[in-house]
């Protein structure tokens, strides 16, 4: 049982990230304040980008450009598959998911990857850590250029808040800070080695504050009104499905393009996962107020559910590959 209990134990970060959102829903802020805090959360992640950026090895991405095969793959399945599967999920409009949480759907599709999980899981598994180290890193330095023009491209028309003022904000508060942290990286880059235990505190602080501004606008406009405990459960199902088929869709495309063991499990982590700790900034940059929270709500169950699928599925990987050959 205790097991068992540690496979399905939340992300105590998904645990902080949904009590401040029971706090916003309580206690949102409002009016003057709330003004204040906007514009200081959209300065902290104009610094937050600032780090990433810095903290991105351009050359392990540059470097890991002769597996080109293996890093186009997996782009594709980021940028392209996931894109048409958030496309496709249109057809459940509105019968089975609203128009403000399909938003979120699709807002999840054009995400790039994780950084971290994808490697912790790629390691767990007995993968080609180096591969997936410039994978996800290539996918993130991607993905503050690609997501916003998908955003722009996909979203624009009844799908989304995108507007020329997101347009100029993604390009003021996301991509300028995050170039010059990769500009700046040789300077600083020993500097937030050195401090990586507090600059990981201020991302995740910087996020939970990203949440509250989103929950709490969407509280003071009684969007969570049109929210009810079976929609919920649809939104799960949803994610769940996104899971399912990006796992299964990277499996079968490693196995046909022939990739070795490790770099199968390179593809499947690399392509399955999205970036909660991108895809909260953007929204919060790109999507106004009380939008913003909808649009978050399907990345954060996402997320805790692909933590919890691609640990099992780690683990799995781990001990098939330390079964001897040949034996039944």
């Amino acid at each position: 049982m205790t097991r068992i209990l540690a496979r399905v134990r939340p992300d105590p970060y998904v645990v902080a990230l949904l009590l401040v959102a029971a706090a916003a829903a309580l206690a949102p802020v409002r009016g003057e304040p709330a003004l204040v805090l906007d514009q200081a959360v959209k300065a902290a992640i104009g610094f937050l980008f600032f780090l990433y950026g810095a903290r991105l090895s351009t050359t392990a991405a540059w470097d890991g450009l002769r597996k080109w095969k293996l890093h186009g793959t997996a782009l594709a399945t980021t940028f392209v598959l996931f894109p048409l599967l958030g496309l496709a999920c249109s057809v459940l409009v509105p019968a089975v998911l609203p128009q403000s949480l399909y938003a979120g759907v699709l807002f999840l599709c054009l995400l790039p990857s994780t950084v971290q999980s994808a490697i912790t899981f790629t390691s767990l598994a007995g993968g080609n850590v180096p591969a997936a180290i410039c994978g996800s890193s290539f996918s993130n330095l991607l993905g503050v250029l690609v997501t916003p023009l998908l955003v722009g491209l996909l979203m624009t028309g009844g799908n989304g808040g995108f507007t020329g003022q997101g347009a100029r904000d993604i390009v003021l508060l996301l991509l300028v800070p995050f170039c010059v942290g990769q500009v700046l990286r040789p300077v600083v880059g020993e500097c937030i080695r050195r401090h990586a235990k507090v600059l990981g505190l201020l991302d995740r602080g910087v996020i939970l504050a990203v949440v509250y501004v989103a929950f709490s606008g969407g509280t003071v406009s009684g969007v969570w009104q049109q929210l009810s405990p079976a929609g919920i459960g649809v939104l799960v199902v949803v994610d769940g499905a996104l899971l399912a088929a990006a796992l299964v869709g990277t499996a079968l495309l490693a196995r046909w393009c022939g990739f070795s063991r490790a770099d199968r499990v390179v593809l499947v982590f690399c392509g399955s996962n999205k970036s909660l700790a991108s895809g909260l900034p953007m929204a919060s940059v790109l999507f106004g107020g009380a939008e913003a929270g909808l649009v978050v709500l399907p990345l954060m169950i996402y997320h805790q559910m692909q933590l919890i699928g691609c640990a099992w599925l780690a683990r799995r990987f781990a001990r098939q590959a330390a079964e001897p050959v040949g034996v039944a």
